[in-house]
C-alpha cells in the first residue's frame, strides 16, 4: 500500500509540474504575442484587450483595474469584474502612497480599493506611468508566482502605452510648431513692410510678437485726394486661427475702406463682416484714423481699443471716442466719430495692450503716465526715432522679464 501511495503521490507531483510548465509556456507565448503586437504597432486599445484577456482567461484574475496617465490625468484603461459606476470614483489622490507593490488590507474602508488585494505600480524613468489593482485570488492560488508575471506583463504593456503617448505628444508638438511657423508667415505677409514718409506726415511702426505669432494688426492706405487712413487692431486668440482671421480682416479692411464711406458706416460694415465669420466667439479691438493733409482735420473711431494719444503743443489728447469692440454683436449699438484740427506739429501714438502689460522685476505694471510723459517730451522726434527710444525705455523697465503679450506701436508724425 505504501508503494502504491508513493506512486500516486509521484504521479500527482508530475501532473502539477506539467500544469505549471504548461502555464509557463502559455505565459511565454503570451509575452511573445504581446511583444509582436507592440512591434506591429497595434493600437493602445488592442493592447489593453490582449492584457485584459490574458489576465482574465489564462491567469485567472477575478478583479482588476489598470490606470494609465492620459496627459495630466489618470484614467482606468482596462478592468475585470468591477462595476462601471465604481470605476468612476477618482482614486488618483491615493497613488503617491503606492511607491512599490503593496498589500491593500489597510484600505478596507475605501469603497473601490477594498475590492482588491494588491496594487502594482509601474514607473518609467522614475516617473509613475501605471497602477494595476489586482484582487479575487483563491486560497489555492500561487499568488506570488502570478503577481510576478502580472508585474512583468504590466510593465511591458504600460511602457509600450507610455511610448505611444510620448510619440503622440511629439507629433502634436511638431504639428503645433508647423502651425506657428505657418501663422507667422501669414502674419508677415499681412503687415506692411514699408510705411510712407512725406513733407506732411510720416508713419513708423514697431512690432514685437509674443512667442512668434500674435493677434496684433496695423495697416494704412493713402488716397489721391490728400487723405491717409491708418489703423491698429488686436485680434483675440493666437496661432493659426488668429492669423486666418487677420487675413480675412485685412481683405475686408481694404475692400470697405476703398468705398470711401464715412468712418461710422465703414466700422459698422467691418463689424458685420467679423461677426459673420466668428459668430461672436472672437472679437477685435480696433482704432482707425483718417487725416486730411489739406484741411489738417483728423477723424477717428476707437472700437474698444487702448486710447491712442495725440500730442500737440506739449498737450496730450486721448483719442477715445468711438464704439464697443468689433465682432461680438451683429449690430453696433452706437458709434461716435471723434475729430480735431491738427494745426501744429503733432504726433499720434497708437499701441496695443502688450505695451501696458509689461512688468518689472517686482511684477509692477508699467505706469501709463510715464508713457504720456515720454510722448510729451519727445513728440518732435521723427516717428522712427520716437518708437526706437520708447522701446528702449520699455526694455529697461522690464529688465529680465519677458513680454507678456504682443507689442505693436504705430506712430504718425504730422508736420506743421
Amino acid at each position: 500500500m505504501s508503494n502504491f501511495s508513493d506512486i500516486k503521490k509521484g504521479l500527482s507531483n508530475i501532473e502539477a509540474l506539467e500544469r505549471e510548465l504548461n502555464l509557463k509556456q502559455l505565459q511565454v507565448n503570451r509575452l511573445l504575442n504581446i511583444t509582436q503586437a507592440i512591434n506591429n504597432n497595434v493600437s493602445a486599445h488592442g493592447l489593453f484587450d490582449m492584457y485584459n484577456s490574458f489576465l482574465s482567461w489564462e491567469i485567472g484574475v477575478k478583479k482588476m483595474a489598470l490606470y494609465v496617465r492620459n496627459d495630466d490625468e489618470w484614467i482606468c484603461a482596462s478592468s475585470i469584474g468591477i462595476k462601471p459606476e465604481l470605476l468612476k470614483i477618482d482614486i488618483s489622490e491615493c497613488f503617491p502612497k503606492f511607491e512599490r507593490l503593496k498589500n491593500l488590507e489597510d484600505f478596507a474602508h475605501h469603497k473601490l480599493i477594498k475590492l482588491f488585494d494588491v496594487v502594482i505600480p509601474v514607473s518609467h524613468k522614475s516617473q509613475p506611468i501605471a497602477y494595476v489593482f489586482i484582487g479575487g485570488f483563491g486560497e489555492d492560488d500561487d499568488m506570488y508566482s502570478k503577481i510576478q508575471f502580472i508585474t512583468t506583463i504590466t510593465n511591458i504593456i504600460a511602457v509600450a502605452i507610455e511610448n505611444k503617448r510620448l510619440f503622440k505628444r511629439q507629433l502634436e508638438q511638431e504639428r503645433l510648431a508647423k502651425e506657428v511657423e505657418l501663422a507667422s508667415e501669414v502674419q508677415k505677409m499681412l503687415i506692411p513692410k514699408s510705411l510712407p514718409s512725406t513733407k506732411a506726415y510720416e508713419l513708423a511702426s514697431k512690432y514685437e510678437p509674443h512667442l512668434g505669432v500674435g493677434g496684433d494688426y496695423f495697416d494704412f492706405i493713402e488716397f489721391e485726394d490728400g487723405k491717409i487712413v491708418f489703423c491698429v487692431g488686436d485680434i483675440s486668440g493666437k496661432g493659426i486661427a488668429a492669423a486666418l482671421l487677420m487675413a480675412n480682416f485685412q481683405a475686408n479692411f481694404h475692400t470697405l475702406i476703398n468705398k470711401r464711406a464715412e468712418l461710422d458706416e465703414f466700422v459698422k460694415a467691418l463689424n458685420t463682416s467679423v461677426n459673420l465669420i466668428t459668430q461672436g466667439e472672437r472679437f477685435i479691438t480696433f482704432f482707425i484714423a483718417e487725416y486730411n493733409i489739406k484741411t489738417r482735420r483728423l477723424k477717428y473711431v476707437n472700437a474698444g481699443h487702448n486710447p491712442p494719444i495725440l500730442v500737440m503743443q506739449g498737450e496730450v489728447h486721448f483719442l477715445d471716442k468711438g464704439c464697443t469692440i468689433l465682432g461680438s454683436f451683429q449690430e453696433l449699438p452706437k458709434i461716435e466719430i471723434g475729430s480735431m484740427d491738427v494745426n501744429w506739429d503733432a504726433l499720434i501714438l497708437a499701441y496695443t495692450d502688450g505695451l501696458t502689460d509689461v512688468t518689472n522685476d517686482e511684477n509692477e505694471f508699467i505706469d501709463e503716465q510715464s508713457i504720456y510723459d515720454y510722448a510729451k517730451a519727445n513728440y518732435r522726434l521723427s516717428a522712427e526715432e520716437f518708437n526706437e527710444n520708447l522701446l528702449k525705455e520699455v526694455e529697461a523697465y522690464k529688465g529680465d522679464n519677458t513680454y507678456p503679450d504682443d507689442i505693436t506701436l504705430l506712430t504718425c508724425r504730422i508736420f506743421d
